[in-house]
């Protein structure tokens, strides 16, 4: 006869095997984005991170396409065994407000694991112009309307809806060319067809260096390692001001709370192996492993935030 503390013990048991279990298979990683990009590289160092701590093996499976969308729908559909996660980075919230409809819930159809990285953007220009500050840009852009223009990797991208946002909170008009992908924005920076744009601090960080670009301002709430002389957005006269990129890793809905919860404890160690935190800092990216349910209210927030600035912009990718 099973007893009643014999079946407690039991109910108790299942959460810590199934952590014990996991992972008894190779772990598929989709990324949505093509190879070689920032959330790729991430994700290829984590999981390599993930596979040594483990003994598994965590495999990329690049889906790109429809800016992000093909890879997060193809990760929320599978099946919720711990054997899929998504590494994804802001469109994962954007898209929510890009798009008039999605193939799948990005809050309701994941069961959030861990934010992993966070890197902020800088605001660069062209440095034949007499723009040295984000002050400097702001006066120019009252002082002539319309004159100066802007770059981004496309519309809908973090870089046009962050620029949205300084418009927005500094009363200026700035002109936006939207390009396809960042590299084209740098050429034209520093060829001199455009004046200013958002670009990550890894790819601009050279050319600040070598004088063809030049830094006014970083997004994010602290100055970026690789630009300490670079202030904030915030410190240069727009408080409270927070824009970062960022990657994360989620699970399909409805995986076991007990895989969830041994990832996020395994992504919060490996987050600290300075061999891993020396290759993201390569990358441009601050590691961070938070936990689980530090990882949903995180991207609650950023609901709200890329939200508004979505409303300000008017963007639609459809």
């Amino acid at each position: 006869m099973v007893t009643r503390r014999a079946m407690l013990a039991a109910g108790l048991a299942a959460p810590a095997l199934a952590q014990e279990a996991w992972p008894s298979r190779p772990v598929r990683v989709i990324v949505p984005f093509a190879a070689g990009g920032g959330a790729d590289l991430v994700a290829r160092a984590v999981s390599a991170k993930l596979q040594e701590r483990l003994g598994r093996q965590f495999v990329i499976d690049n889906r790109p396409g429809g800016a992000g969308n093909i890879g997060t729908d193809a990760a929320a559909k599978a099946a919720p065994d711990g054997t899929t996660l998504l590494i994804t980075g802001p469109s994962h919230v954007n898209n929510a407000h890009l798009f008039r409809s999605l193939p799948f819930d990005p809050i309701r159809g994941f069961a959030p694991v861990s934010l992993l990285t966070s890197a902020p953007y800088v605001l660069i220009a062209d440095p034949a112009l007499p723009l040295r500050s984000l002050a400097d840009l702001i006066a120019a852009a009252k002082a002539r309307p319309g004159a100066l223009s802007y770059g981004s990797a496309g519309n809908g991208t973090a870089g046009h809806l962050a620029m949205e946002m300084i418009k927005s909170r500094a009363g200026i008009d700035l002109v936006h060319v939207p390009y396809r992908g960042s590299p084209a924005v740098l050429t034209d920076i520093m060829g001199g067809r455009i004046a200013v744009a958002f670009d990550n601090v890894l790819s601009s960080a050279p050319g600040i260096a070598a004088g063809q670009l030049r830094g006014l301002a970083v997004s994010g709430a602290r100055r970026a390692p690789a630009l300490p002389d670079v202030p904030t957005i915030a410190e240069s006269g727009l408080p409270g001001f927070d824009v970062t990129v960022w990657q994360g890793a989620l699970f399909p809905a409805g995986t076991d709370p007990a895989i969830v919860a041994r990832l996020g404890a395994e992504l919060g160690l490996a987050m600290q192996a300075p061999d891993l935190r020396a290759r993201l800092a390569e990358l441009g990216a601050e590691a961070i492993g938070s936990s689980p349910a530090d990882f949903a209210r995180f991207l609650e927030q950023e609901m709200r935030v890329w939200g508004e600035a979505v409303r300000q912009t008017g963007a639609r990718l459809d």
